[in-house]
């Protein structure tokens, strides 16, 4: 065991534990029997380590606690010493460990999770230690596991793996988790639908594209809503009085009606100020107008499209949930400085759950940050009218960081009559609703579900229901796709990601495992995305091994007998019938790379996404052994070795990235030799 004990403080949010109590740390780990874990408000020691149970009801406020079965078991189930001692290792982990829950009712929740499992393993005469040494406990486990519970559970197993070091034991080991989660699909009832690759990233570089447009011309939008601003102000004598509802339309400046009165200045035709801003094309490419043409009404739509493809950009790679990204501030993005990773971004805000240990910071891709800069600057534009308008008051914290979801209050904007106080948000936009609302935000046809797209989506959600996802309908887009979709993206392989696909996720999938899964960051991340980070990796693996196992399209450039042994290697069991059944046990490492699969167990110096030299033998060696090639990437490794050659053409000889672009398309060579 190596626990450090100067990271265990007790995680309860109680004002009965100080850091001079005696139950603020343990003394040594395992602590010893004796030692009082709970002391109630007048220094009396109502639970000591060793105890059946310990009552957590001082810093509960109502009766609630820990049964550790050894004792009189009551409604519990009954566990042997040994299990009750694990059981009370990891209530110690739970409480006082370096990711401590911060409420008692988290505790007792985890507790009861894992409890089952060691109750399964005590009723067949086992220690939940060597749980893993016995395939066919392990292969009960989903049953114990309630189905509203399975992903937080799973993550729960392998936060404790991943503490295996401190706590001395295992549980469930990574193969058993794998294992775990290729059970998720019979257990669950009804699963978030996963959008098929295709999909996924034509949405993802449109809603970039809209954000980069953005940014592009921000220079003159911004000059373009100021001069617009002005001109209310200028003929509705304040802009005060411009926002009110029910004014006099007549003083519009861009209404022709405005030219025959003597106190006001008729500016134009909307349509020749956006022209003379050089941002009427802009808004035509995002913005369907009717037949009045294009009014100063477009230009609050154009600020909403931008708005919500920016906040939909940023849930694709937080994992956020819709509320959670419309609570999102201009403060938003803060950058943690790692020493191996860099700067790492995090995006900070309000959680929708109540549970305060799901904690309102997300680890983000570094690609969220233009999205961030777009949506801010819209925000404090819109800050300019809602702090003249009367009935929305915002505070001066608010002027200074607003909220990024902001509706159209501008004088000719179309949610004006609709303003309330700023606290009083206007809900985001279903995205299907999004959708309809800016038809030329995604095209229709993009979004049309092929034969291919449900395939690879009913591989990750057997279950989707067939009126809503079938072949030739519009994929019905919704937020709480994003979070399941991201996550399995991060770690899924073969037909779940392309090229490009990779080069978006890398950065995601370099940090997301190490930030929620590892405990890499001393900040106390959201425990949701944490859960779904952790099942879709686990997930992920575990069909990409089934789909490797079971047909010719994954080859080792070696032999046939070199790919079933890599399929086999890791296996502690050795006489299963079939490669599918060594698959289903998810005993087998798989992380996709540009040509296929590599199934090295633990980290590869090497890499695969930047580079795959190493991985086909473009530095001169032999391919790699780990290796396994899929059939199906050819076609995006012929066009990067065009692409490759292009560049090659172009650089001296003798440069380093003239080599290694030699090193890479030669790999490309051979892997199409191989297959």
């Amino acid at each position: 065991m190596s626990a450090n004990l100067q990271e265990f403080t007790i995680g309860i949010e109680s004002g009965l534990v100080t850091p001079t109590s005696r139950n603020y740390r343990p003394p040594s780990w395992p602590p010893p029997r004796d030692w009082p874990t709970v002391i109630d408000k007048d220094g009396v020691v109502v639970s000591r380590w060793g105890d059946p149970r310990w009552d957590l009801a001082p810093w509960a406020g109502k009766p609630g606690g820990l049964n550790f079965g050894d004792g009189v078991a009551g409604r519990a189930e009954r566990l042997d010493a040994e299990n009750a001692d694990l059981m009370r290792m990891v209530a110690t982990w739970l409480i006082w460990g370096p990711r401590a829950a911060g409420s008692v009712w988290t505790v007792l929740e985890s507790f009861s999770n894992v409890r089952q499992i060691v109750a399964l393993c005590s009723r067949n005469g086992i220690s939940a230690a060597r749980l893993m040494r016995f395939p066919n406990v392990l292969e009960q486990v989903p049953e114990e596991i309630a189905s509203s519970k399975y992903e937080k559970t799973i993550s729960l197993l392998h936060r404790l793996y991943d503490a295996r070091d401190t706590l001395g034991f295992t549980l469930v080991d990574e193969a058993g988790l794998r294992r775990l989660a290729a059970a998720a699909h019979d257990h669950d009832v009804v699963q978030t639908p996963y959008i098929p690759p295709r999909i996924w990233l034509y949405q993802v570089q449109r809603l970039d594209e809209c954000v980069k447009d953005f940014l592009a011309h921000r220079d003159k939008v911004e000059r373009c809503f100021r001069f617009c601003l002005e001109a209310y102000e200028s003929n509705f004598g304040s802009l005060e009085d411009a926002l009110r509802p029910g004014k006099d339309a007549s003083k519009a400046p861009f209404n022709a009606a405005s030219e025959r009165r003597t106190d006001c200045t008729y500016h134009g035709k909307f349509s020749d100020v956006a022209a003379h801003f050089g941002i009427a094309g802009l808004l035509g490419k995002w913005i369907a107008w009717d037949e009045d043409g294009l009014q100063v009404r477009v230009l609050s739509a154009y600020l909403s499209v931008v708005t919500y493809a920016a906040l939909a950009y940023i849930a694709n790679f937080t994992l956020q949930r819709k509320e959670e990204v419309a609570s999102l501030r201009a403060s938003c993005l803060l950058w943690e400085v790692d020493e191996k990773l860099g700067r790492v971004p995090i995006i900070c805000g309000e959680t929708t759950k109540t549970d305060p240990d799901s904690d309102a910071r997300w680890v983000a891709s570094p690609s969220v940050e233009s999205a961030v800069q777009a949506v801010s600057a819209i925000a404090r534009l819109r800050m300019l009218c809602d702090r003249a308008n009367p009935l929305i008051r915002p505070s001066s914290a608010d002027h200074d960081d607003p909220y990024l979801w902001s509706s159209a209050t501008e004088p000719w904007g179309l949610a004006l009559g609709l303003a309330q106080s700023y606290e009083i948000r206007q809900p985001l936009l279903d995205l299907a609703k999004g959708m309809a609302r800016y038809p030329l935000l995604f095209d229709t046809e993009q979004m049309r579900i092929s034969g291919q797209d449900l395939a690879i989506a009913r591989r990750l959600t057997p279950n989707l229901p067939e009126d809503e996802f079938s072949i030739g309908k519009i994929w019905p887009l919704a937020w709480h796709q994003y979070r399941r979709t991201g996550a399995v993206n991060m770690f899924a392989s073969g037909d779940i990601s392309d090229s490009t696909m990779q080069q978006l996720m890398k950065h995601s999938s370099r940090l997301m495992p190490l930030y929620y899964g590892r405990n890499h960051t001393q900040l106390h991340l959201n425990d949701e995305v944490r859960s779904s980070v952790m099942m879709a990796m686990y997930e992920a693996q575990a069909e990409m091994v089934k789909l490797a196992a079971g047909d010719d399209r994954f080859v080792s450039p070696h032999s046939q007998e070199r790919k079933d042994a890599l399929l086999v290697r890791v296996m502690s069991v050795k006489d299963m019938k079939s490669l599918v059944s060594l698959a289903k046990t998810g005993k087998v490492s798989f992380r996709e790379h540009r040509l296929g699969a590599c199934m090295k167990a633990g980290a590869c110096e090497y890499g695969g996404i930047e580079s795959i030299a190493r991985c086909a033998g473009g530095d001169g060696e032999k391919p790699c052994r780990e290796v396994l090639y899929d059939r199906e990437k050819k076609p995006q490794v012929l066009a990067d070795m065009r692409r490759f050659t292009e560049e090659i053409n172009r650089l001296p000889p003798d440069s380093p990235r003239y080599k290694a672009l030699v090193a890479e398309r030669s790999s490309m060579e051979n892997y199409l030799n191989a297959i």
